[in-house]
């Protein structure tokens, strides 16, 4: 800090001095901005708007560039997002003007960090890419690792688990080899999270330790810090909630650490959620109390303060002081909201709507409940999602409105389905991760043994026949062999591995697609038993049978074929018009398709007829036409669904697409994974058939096949 003073003070001394309008001014007041962005915006912007005003009137490019980029910075540090975006556009156009590659590489990586603050990780991967192209592109070795880090991080976030190891594990080699010691501890973090992500505690303890192990050997403070604080919230994952607190402590009891206030409130507000956990309210209270007065001393209305609102806000609520928990949950929402905090809004909402539930207020309870959904939605927060749509179907209860109180219960369910698949898929992830790691490593172990043994025994050999010519010889070639073997069975082993865990998965989002169609359609069975229809359902439990039998047949093949794919497409849609000829079904196959010869993955087609069913004809009583379109193009399988329905554009804005974004995110990953294993193209698109001039909407998939030989 005494060295940032007098670097100030220095460059506040040049400035009294040089007068002159020239780019040394500009330099100097970019300089001065630069260093009072994060400690003094108001300053800083003083100084900027002053050097962008001269770097424009004596036309100095690289000095207007330099200070759109800063303008940038400190309206990011003030959560003025667009404005933070076009300074940093600005910039953008001027170096790649002047060929700027240094700033064009900055200005790209800024803009990642705000997108990933922002919570589109779509945006922010693209800036991260184009910033580590241009590092290679000027061989800044040096930046290199910061931007596989950062691509990493927006990997782990989209679940996609490998990709991100593969990020920070090439970002850790950069590191190590640049003998980089901070870049490794957060590396080893990193990598730590992923495992910690995907359910992997041991894996994820290891790396931690790793961390912990090179920050005291670096005598880092803060690594050391960080790494007993993750060790903590490891612990606290596993209701260890005893050990957690224990390195919470160790971490607090850090002094240097401590000059960061953001690192104490972090810990403050975890030894908290531990109080709370143990239902030691009172001391959970005076620890978020403390938290909030410290982020209140350097005005840090950062996440943290935040944190520190709700947690007590909780704790009130589970006390039953409900007017003290909406004070502070009240004071939470205005921080999140005047600095877009979209994640911590959820906690926010989900504590006003349960506590006005509490007050059996439930008009007030209604509408956060409904901002609780939407907002978890946009986020993807299964956990929020299953708490709103509980307390709306609560909510409709109480009020009478039976049916909103059955289609929230239903949607309560998914999403609890939802959550239990997805912490299974982590722990048989884990548990097979850990497997693989232990058995790499009794392995490597045995191979060593052997390795060693031979080279001995040959060694032996050949000082007897004292050949050393030979022996040199017989060694390489040995050496040789056993590495090129080893080498050989790890591509050989790591290629069966993908192709199982493609298959895998595979399998898992075929299954969940069952579960509700079985559901669905024995309510519809129960309807009319219990109105007394005999004969219907007789004729409906019939066809329901042999669709189910259909159904998971398929369900147990990896490939089905062709005529037995579209036989439970028609089974499934004459099920939907037992009661009445409601929807007309259309099937045009192209000449030269062979259906008996053609084999294909099983559940592509039915879920989008489903959802065609569902919702494109919720206006439309007659007239219904759903299309199925299969042509052989270029050796590519097409399949169009058309339906002349309202179209996906007016369901988008009329419905809640939780169960529709569902169903295509699964197809989606099913054909990612398909067009590996098949070696062969596989996509699918949704659009709005307005853009033809047709009512309607189009899916479009191009589905891989095998030929099957009768």
């Amino acid at each position: 800090m005494h060295s940032q003073n007098t670097k100030i003070d220095s460059l506040e001394i040049a400035l009294q001095n040089h007068k002159a309008k020239d780019t040394t001014r500009v330099n100097i007041l970019n300089h001065l901005a630069f260093h009072h962005y994060r400690n003094d915006p108001p300053q800083a912007i003083i100084y900027v708007h002053n050097a962008l005003k001269l770097a424009k009137e004596i036309h100095y490019e690289s000095g207007t560039a330099r200070s759109y980029y800063i303008y940038g910075a400190i309206n990011m540090e003030l959560a003025n997002f667009a404005e933070a975006i076009q300074n940093y556009d600005n910039a953008i156009v001027i170096y790649k003007k002047n060929r700027d590659l240094k700033g064009l590489e900055k200005s790209n990586n800024a803009l990642g960090v705000l997108y990933t603050y922002k919570g589109d990780l779509e945006l922010s991967l693209q800036h991260y890419e184009a910033a580590k192209l241009i590092a290679k592109q000027s061989n800044n070795t040096k930046s290199l690792h910061k931007y596989l880090s950062n691509i990493g991080v927006i990997y782990s976030r989209r679940g996609e688990y490998e990709k991100a190891l593969n990020n920070f594990k090439n970002a850790l080699n950069v590191n190590i080899k640049n003998k980089d010691s901070l870049g490794i501890i957060n590396n080893f973090n990193a990598i730590a999270n992923v495992y910690y992500e995907q359910g992997n505690y041991p894996i994820s303890l290891e790396y931690y330790n790793k961390s912990l192990h090179i920050a005291k050997n670096s005598k880092d403070s803060i690594g050391v810090f960080q790494a007993y604080n993750n060790i903590g919230n490891l612990y606290r994952q596993q209701n260890s909630n005893q050990k957690a607190l224990a390195y919470y402590n160790k971490a607090y009891s850090i002094k240097k650490a401590r000059f960061n206030t953001k690192n104490v409130t972090t810990i403050k507000n975890n030894i908290a959620g531990i109080h709370y956990e143990n239902k030691d309210y009172d001391l959970a209270i005076t620890a978020y109390l403390e938290s909030i007065n410290l982020s209140k001393e350097i005005n840090d209305e950062s996440t943290n303060l935040t944190t520190a609102f709700n947690g007590i806000g909780f704790v009130y609520l589970e006390t039953k002081q409900f007017s003290k928990a909406l004070e502070y949950f009240t004071e939470a929402e205005k921080i999140s909201l005047k600095n877009d905090f979209s994640y911590e809004l959820l906690d926010t909402y989900q504590g006003i709507a349960e506590t006005y539930f509490k007050l059996n207020q439930y008009d007030l309870s209604l509408v956060n409940a409904n901002k609780l959904v939407d907002l978890a939605n946009k986020n993807e927060s299964l956990f929020h999602n299953k708490v709103g749509y509980g307390l709306l179907s609560e909510i409709y209860k109480i009020k009478g409105n039976y049916k909103e109180a059955f289609e929230n219960h239903e949607m309560f369910k998914k999403i609890s389905d939802s959550i239990l698949d997805e912490e299974n898929i982590k722990k048989i992830a884990g548990i097979e991760y850990e497997y693989k790691y232990k058995k790499e490593l009794d392995n490597a172990a045995l191979r060593e043994t052997k390795l060693t043994k031979t080279v001995e025994t040959t060694s032996l050999d050949l000082e007897k026949s004292r050949r050393n010519l030979l022996l040199g010889i017989i060694t390489f070639l040995v050496v040789a062999m056993v590495l090129g073997s080893i080498i050989f069975y790890l591509k050989l082993r790591n290629s069966k591995a993908k192709t199982q865990n493609i298959i895998t998965e595979q399998k898992l989002l075929r299954t969940q697609m069952t579960p509700h169609f079985i559901f669905n359609s024995l309510s519809v069975l129960q309807g009319m038993i219990l109105n007394k229809e005999e004969s219907k359902s007789v004729n409906y439990l019939s066809k329901f049978s042999k669709l189910l039998r259909i159904t998971l047949e398929n369900s147990r093949d990896k490939t089905v074929l062709l005529s037995h794919e579209l036989e439970a497409v028609e089974n499934y849609l004459s099920l939907q018009n037992i009661e009445n000829e409601k929807i007309a079904f259309q099937l045009h196959i192209d000449s030269a398709i062979e259906t008996n010869t053609i084999k294909v993955p099983p559940m592509l087609i039915q879920p989008f007829v489903e959802n065609a069913i569902e919702h494109a004809f919720k206006n439309q009583k007659d007239n219904c036409i759903i299309e199925i379109k299969l042509t052989l193009v270029d050796s590519k399988l097409i399949c169009v669904i058309l339906d002349n329905g309202m179209g996906i554009d007016s369901s988008e804005r009329n419905s809640n697409q939780n169960k529709k974004s569902l169903a295509t995110k699964i197809t989606k990953e099913r054909l990612d994974y398909l067009s590996k294993d098949f070696k062969m193209d596989a996509s699918i698109t949704i659009e709005d058939r307005s853009k033809y001039d047709v009512q309607g909407t189009q899916v479009t998939i191009q589905m891989p096949y095998s030929k099957h030989t009768l």
